[in-house]
């Protein structure tokens, strides 16, 4: 197991064939401007609606995620901020509780680079670890967004990527093909 998660060229599996909006989604999460969360909050991304979004550290894809599960077009605009712009503040913060994100990244790209000092002055509260993910992830990764209509696009897409229409997995949370059953 490398550092590179290469997913098997199956064509069309795990993602819509020849659809040129699936295709466009894709080459934004692929291609499209590369925010880091060193910078966040980001203007740019929409304070409502469904999204999609990749997360990576430099070349590698980290991680697929998307927001807004329940919107739809004709869902009503809120006062506060809802969908992709509060689930990309929500993994800028580091906190692990209720971000499974962040408990990936903690387990996954944290834990292994601390030394033996660190991890005891973490068991015995005088380091915080949702200080130490929030630092990674906002000093080592960066991430790409695509807006979509509904939540049921972005789930589609969200489970394009997870299977490896990128051209690799996302290493923290890769799909289940089905021939991986």
């Amino acid at each position: 197991a490398g550092r590179w998660h290469e997913a098997p060229r199956h064509p069309g599996q795990g993602v819509e064939a020849h659809n040129p909006v699936m295709d466009q989604h894709l080459a934004e999460l692929q291609t499209g401007p590369l925010y880091p969360f060193a910078d966040w909050p980001n203007p740019e991304v929409p304070k409502h609606g469904a999204g999609v979004y990749t997360i990576w550290q430099e070349d590698l894809l980290v991680y697929v995620g998307m927001s807004g599960r329940g919107i739809t077009v004709d869902t009503p605009v809120r006062a506060a901020p809802q969908g992709i712009f509060t689930r990309l503040g929500s993994h800028a913060g580091g906190r692990r509780s209720g971000d499974q994100f962040c408990v990936y990244v903690a387990d996954r790209m944290v834990l292994p680079e601390l030394t033996a000092v660190e991890i005891k002055s973490v068991a015995d509260a005088q380091l915080i670890f949702d200080d130490l993910v929030k630092k990674y992830i906002r000093g080592k990764l960066a991430y790409r967004f695509t807006i979509v209509p509904d939540g049921a696009t972005a789930f589609r897409i969200e489970d394009a990527v997870k299977n490896g229409a990128l051209g690799q997995l996302p290493m923290l949370n890769p799909g289940r093909r089905a021939d991986q059953t």
